[in-house]
């Protein structure tokens, strides 16, 4: 029996599907591939991947509409991988569930990148009460957080959005998505409210602030919080 992760691609593109599959062999995953949308529902169905590689443009059916599908049930990383770059489908999708979005073409390091941190990611659930990420180490049970062993003092709604980011790690949160969790349904427009409040939790968890290391923006979208390994 195989311990290789499974990462399942859902591309109509041959030369992607190619390419894909040669760079994640030759990096010790197992790799499943679907040219239609109907052939990828139909396999992770039958035998669930442990990460599934999404193209938005398939011939059958719309990605989002792939992607929607597939949150009904499947918990497992999506990791969206589309020539569309612009901010409307890119919040769209990580909105309806995707782990990350990927621009063709793009830097194979990168897809491979990012593709460890969202299976990272998938070991991170919430009877693990303890986050270490190098200097910094967040305890969901006691909802303390220290960086050198040095309690750092939060504010109650900075502790929530902090943990919010850790628990995702690796994954790209939208501004909506942070509001709405963090605040509730009726602050959806206020993302001044969501600058103010990560310009404070980088004041007490960065080195430099200006220079993030732990809380990554993401240019119009969101945040991400990154590992340091």
């Amino acid at each position: 029996m195989s311990n290789k992760a499974i990462i399942l691609i859902i591309d109509d593109e041959v030369q992607i599907r190619r390419l894909l599959e040669i760079t994640l062999e030759s990096n010790d995953y197992e790799v499943r591939m679907a040219a239609t949308a109907k052939e990828g529902l139909m396999q992770t169905a039958i035998h669930p991947p442990d990460m599934i590689l999404l193209d938005l443009g398939l011939p059958d059916q719309h990605g989002h509409e792939v992607l929607q599908k597939l949150r009904g049930w499947y918990t497992n990383p999506i990791i969206i991988l589309s020539v569309q770059s612009g901010e409307e489908d890119i919040i769209k999708a990580l909105d309806n569930g995707a782990n990350d979005y990927l621009v063709k073409p793009f830097r194979t390091g990168e897809l491979l990148a990012r593709i460890r941190s969202s299976l990272r990611t998938k070991t991170i659930q919430e009877n693990n009460p303890l986050l270490e990420n190098g200097s910094l180490q967040i305890d969901l049970a006691a909802r303390v957080v220290k960086k050198n062993n040095e309690v750092i003092k939060l504010t109650a709604t900075e502790y929530n959005l902090l943990a919010l980011l850790a628990k995702n790690e690796g994954k790209v949160l939208t501004h909506h998505y942070l509001l709405k969790e963090v605040w509730g349904p009726g602050y959806l427009n206020q993302s001044q409210y969501l600058r103010v409040f990560i310009a404070q939790v980088r004041k007490k968890i960065e080195t430099d602030p200006n220079r993030p290391e732990f809380i990554i923006t993401e240019s119009g979208i969101g945040y991400r919080y990154v590992s340091k390994e």
